[in-house]
């Protein structure tokens, strides 16, 4: 990078960090340095080793090699999540990516699929979805369908190593000359007049000034809130879960899913990634419901192949900074908020602050209008994603432990009713522009959480019954035939070197 009039700082490695710093040192050179500091001591929370198809649009950002990115990462690819005894046990449903059947002119795809099932015609809705039907194959492909020009490619995202991700990005950022500063920061700076951090201090002694400075020390939010107290606004009475337990564990007898997995247990929920060398497992609970040791017990019992470790204990409170950008200070990643990793949006939310970041980018220090649009844009975020999240738990036919009988009493904030209503009593859903999850994913859930629409389009019924049983069954019946010719997942990532044959599992 050019010699600097502008100096930013990023505080803390891992995910988040290096991040931050491959894209920046890719996009912004004339007038920046970038300087990122981390310590060896201070390891990173890994838990969102799962991501969404946004992912794709940062690799591509940073010119990445899909298939290098693979290897170096222990990536798998990921087509849907799957949601084990969410709605009530015993029941399972995938939200996947991409599209759900076609809307037919103006009229989405659900109110057809609504009148099917009245008729009798209708199958369930993941008959309709490629991505489901493939993910439930253990199927994959990329790019231009091979049977048929009607569908869009297949959507996509990964599983992979969030230490071996972190890993390889710091390669990409000190190539293009990022620099990196080994050392664990004691304190921050203030300047006496406008307020903002004019330096941090390494335990060795050392001083680092900057202008902006990007946190990325995880929930500790190092400047954002030990040093700027900027304040935290807790969600915990719509997600009361604050503690997550994580292991990993070898692969058992089963194939490498092209999915994510998350089942529904007595006071949380349990999540299973798989990767090529291991898969990661997780149980995300409520204290209050539930005791450690029993976790502990829950969470070693249902594991594919035995576990590689000790199960680790994290502690969280669901919410977000009441400002992530404070002064000169910008919060990235754990530090600017936490919401559970239920729908795999933390690398996200990662990525999309960068985005911002890039849209608003300042020089120098920045100014407090450039501010306000950036946390005005990152609370609409979080409250989306949130309610969102909130979704899974409120609509529930669970009654059978505590914490369920609560999620299902619990108030939620008033967006979120006002959409599952509108979807209940007419089969409608209304999305801003800026919410990340499409109508289809929200139909997705909605259904899969046994949300049914009560009354479908008028305009529907101008369809004979013949000739909407044949469009379902032909849309249906081109899916199914794409995903015939699909490759198994694994066979895939071997095709494309991303793992070696003699570690397939037959």
């Amino acid at each position: 990078m050019k010699a600097a009039h502008t100096r930013i700082v990023i505080v803390g490695g891992g995910t988040a960090g290096w991040m931050s710093a491959a894209l920046l040192a890719r996009l912004v050179e004339d007038g920046y340095s970038l300087t990122l500091i981390e310590s060896d001591e201070i390891g990173i929370v890994g838990v969102g080793e799962a991501t969404i198809p946004q992912i794709n649009l940062y690799n591509q950002a940073l010119g990445i090699d899909e298939d290098e990115f693979l290897r170096e990462t222990q990536g798998t690819y990921k087509l849907a999540i799957e949601f084990v005894d969410w709605y009530r046990l015993g029941h399972r449903y995938m939200h996947a990516f991409g599209d759900v059947g076609r809307d037919v002119g103006i009229v989405p795809f659900q109110h057809y699929w609504r009148r099917g099932r009245e008729l009798g015609v209708a199958k369930d809705l993941r008959h309709y979805a490629l991505n489901d039907l493939a993910a439930h194959a253990g199927k994959m492909q990329r790019g231009k369908l091979r049977t048929t020009d009607v569908l869009p490619p297949m959507p996509y995202a990964f599983h992979f190593d969030a230490s071996l991700y972190a890993r390889y990005l710091r390669g990409i950022a000190e190539a293009r000359g990022a620099a990196r500063i080994e050392g664990k920061i004691v304190g921050a700076s203030l300047d006496g007049e406008s307020g903002d951090v004019s330096s941090v201090t390494l335990e060795s002694g050392a001083v680092i000034e900057g202008d902006l400075f990007l946190d990325c020390s995880g929930f500790r939010g190092l400047l954002i809130e030990q040093k700027l107290e900027t304040g935290y606004e807790d969600w915990s009475q719509w997600l009361p879960c604050d503690r997550a337990q994580a292991v990993p564990c070898a692969h058992g007898a089963d194939t490498i899913t092209p999915y994510t997995r998350s089942t529904a247990r007595e006071a949380g929920w349990q999540w299973r990634i798989p990767l090529q060398h291991r898969i990661g497992n997780g149980y995300v609970y409520c204290s209050a419901f539930i005791g450690d040791d029993e976790v502990s017990e829950t969470l070693l019992a249902n594991l594919d192949g035995p576990a590689q470790a000790e199960p680790r204990l994290l502690r969280f409170v669901t919410g977000r900074r009441r400002k992530a950008w404070n002064r000169n200070v910008i919060a990235l990643g754990l530090a600017s908020g936490f919401l559970e990793p239920l729908e795999s949006t933390s690398i996200h939310l990662i990525q999309s602050s960068l985005q911002r970041l890039l849209r608003l980018l300042p020089r120098g220090k920045g100014t407090p209008a450039q501010a306000a649009e950036f946390n005005r844009q990152s609370a609409i975020e979080y409250e989306q994603i949130r309610d969102f999240i909130i979704l899974h738990y409120k609509a529930t036919e669970r009654t059978d432990t505590e914490f369920w009988r609560h999620c299902g009493a619990m108030r939620i904030p008033d967006s979120l009713a006002a959409k599952i209503d509108l979807f209940r009593e007419a089969g409608h859903i209304v999305r801003t522009q800026d919410d990340l999850f499409t109508e289809v994913a929200w139909l997705q859930v909605l259904i899969g959480q046994g949300v049914l629409p009560a009354r479908y389009h008028p305009m529907v019924d101008s369809i004979e019954p013949a000739d909407l049983r044949s469009y379902l069954e032909t849309w249906e019946a081109l899916m199914q035939r794409e995903v015939a010719q699909m490759p198994p997942h694994e066979r895939f990532l071997q095709l494309f070197n991303a793992r070696p044959q003699e570690e397939l599992v037959s």
